[in-house]
């Protein structure tokens, strides 16, 4: 049969240019329907997905953020805390003039006159002098390097061996952690002052490692308590099943999966409890069995002090404020951390 002829096309007429129904535009390579359809539609995106991407119009949303880690969301909460940013810098200046007391005070602790006994603010000695006649600034600066040595160091002690016996127990579980929280609960029952005077009393040692080593003593329970459990919690993820599933060995899922999703509460107790031990320190100093003589500490110059609060305030205030300045510094720092760190709290 022969074919149908098709109809010619009508041939453009001069003046404005009119929709063609049969072919494309002089700029189309699809001649749009419209009617505002599918077809449309997808030509719209097909042109929009060829253009270059520009700059995003004022007032535009911006692209979503990267999903961020707990450890960099905590960093990115604690730039913004008041509380953490004030404590961090008086405790970067607290333990800068630990190690370097001569920043401030360039005179000698050690060195007293004692026809100076008990005398008040002079110049170049802004605090005045104790019992002794010892410059008490110079004694108050070079004080803050045993106490914030005592501190840093009984918890670290503290917190590397609460967290490796507590976090061994609550991983493995069976006798070693019935055993471990058994000791614990006998370690909890002896008092902290008591027991710092029946163990520091035979120790004849001017330096700061006995009483660091008897605030390891009895403090290592509290984080291997928080250590347990904190473990105890982390193994029980979807994770740590399917690395379990997978072959995964026991070194390598504590090493891997378990411990870096549990050491956060153990930070957060550790830095609170680091002020808590710069605090014991100066109260078993003050008892006469903590740091002694010729080692200089806020809680030896308390001690001297107390006797005289009437006749001379300022030997007691200016050691007594230091302390307490470096606690509540300490004590914030971990209270910023605490909230950081727990997503309950935010």
């Amino acid at each position: 049969m022969p074919e149908p002829e098709r109809p010619e096309r009508p041939e453009r007429f001069e003046g404005p240019e009119l929709y063609d129904p049969v072919g494309p535009g002089p700029h189309e390579a699809i001649s749009p329907t419209g009617q505002g359809g599918g077809m449309d539609l997808a030509m719209e995106e097909a042109e929009s997905l060829e253009q270059p991407p520009g700059p995003a119009a004022p007032g535009a949303p911006a692209p979503a953020d990267k999903a961020r880690s707990l450890w960099s969301d905590a960093w990115h909460q604690l730039r913004r805390n008041p509380v953490f940013v004030v404590s961090s810098l008086l405790i970067l200046f607290l333990v800068v003039i630990a190690i370097w007391p001569q920043l401030i005070a360039d005179g000698d602790p050690l060195r007293c006159d004692l026809s100076k006994s008990q005398q008040g603010s002079a110049p170049g000695h802004p605090f005045g002098y104790d019992t002794q006649g010892c410059d008490v600034y110079t004694r108050t600066v070079h004080g803050a390097r045993a106490s914030i040595t005592v501190g840093i160091c009984a918890t670290l002690g503290a917190a590397l061996l609460g967290s490796a016996l507590g976090g061994l127990a609550g991983f493995f579980g069976g006798w070693s952690d019935a055993l471990l929280s058994r000791v614990a609960d006998i370690f909890f029952g002896i008092p902290v002052v008591l027991g710092g005077l029946v163990f520091l009393s035979v120790v004849t040692s001017t330096t700061v490692w006995p009483v660091v080593g008897f605030i390891v003593l009895l403090g290592w329970p509290q984080i291997a308590r928080i250590a347990r459990g904190s473990v105890i919690t982390a193994k029980q993820n979807d994770y740590v099943q399917a690395a379990r599933a997978l072959g995964a060995g026991n070194s390598r899922m504590l090493l891997r999966h378990v411990a870096p999703n549990a050491v956060a509460p153990v930070i957060v107790v550790a830095t609170i409890a680091l002020g808590t031990y710069i605090a014991l320190e100066a109260t078993l100093s003050f008892l006469g069995v903590g740091l002694r003589p010729p080692t200089v500490s806020w809680g030896i110059d308390i001690s001297n002090a107390a006797s005289q609060i009437r006749n001379a305030p300022h030997m007691l205030l200016y050691p007594a404020g230091a302390l307490s300045l470096t606690v509540l510094a300490f004590i914030m720092l971990g209270d910023a951390v605490r909230d950081a760190l727990d997503p309950k709290l935010r």
